[in-house]
């Protein structure tokens, strides 16, 4: 299971992602997912802000920048083809998910990627952020290395993720009392 995926359940490992169709085979996928107690509107937001920064390793993969702490206006209004780090937007579903891929003078680097960021709703208010980083590879060598992008990224999406889960939830309304 590690490096491939973390903190999922089986149906969302098998689950069918916007991703899955951006890359010729073969490819590997990477999932990984967290449970928010806050509102799909709150977290989407939240995802947006990937426009700006990584919210992962901020002094790894941000030059020592602090990703924001505060929401940045105007990182909500998404367009396909707009650039998100490394990826750019190939599609999006507005307040559910973001699916990108690598940009082509980065694919040299990193490789054939695709990634899905899909929040899926829960009945009590909170949400799942379910993440798919599909890895494509056809020689030995791309194979090697996307073993390697899997620890590492494994790393990385853990922290964004938890990161994201304390901005959401941060950010989220207070549930009101309940009556005693």
């Amino acid at each position: 299971m590690i490096p491939w995926n973390w903190n999922t359940t089986p149906q969302e490992r098998a689950a069918h992602f916007p991703c899955d169709g951006y890359l010729d085979p073969p490819v590997r996928r990477l999932t990984r997912a967290i449970t928010i107690a806050a509102p799909p509107p709150i977290v989407f937001r939240w995802l947006c802000q990937l426009k700006v920064a990584p919210y992962s390793y901020d002094w790894l993969d941000n030059r020592g920048r602090r990703s924001p702490r505060r929401l940045t206006p105007g990182a909500e209004r998404l367009a396909v083809g707009q650039r998100f780090l490394v990826f750019e937007l190939v599609e999006f579903q507005q307040g559910q998910s973001l699916t990108l891929v690598v940009q082509p003078r980065f694919q040299r680097l990193y490789g054939p990627l695709a990634v899905t960021y899909a929040i899926q709703p829960r009945h009590d208010g909170s949400c799942r952020l379910v993440v798919r980083l599909n890895v494509g590879a056809t020689t030995p060598l791309q194979r090697g290395w996307r073993v390697l992008l899997a620890w590492g990224d494994l790393v990385m999406m853990r922290k964004q993720l938890l990161t994201f889960k304390q901005l959401a939830e941060h950010h989220a309304p207070s549930p009101p009392p309940t009556a005693a």
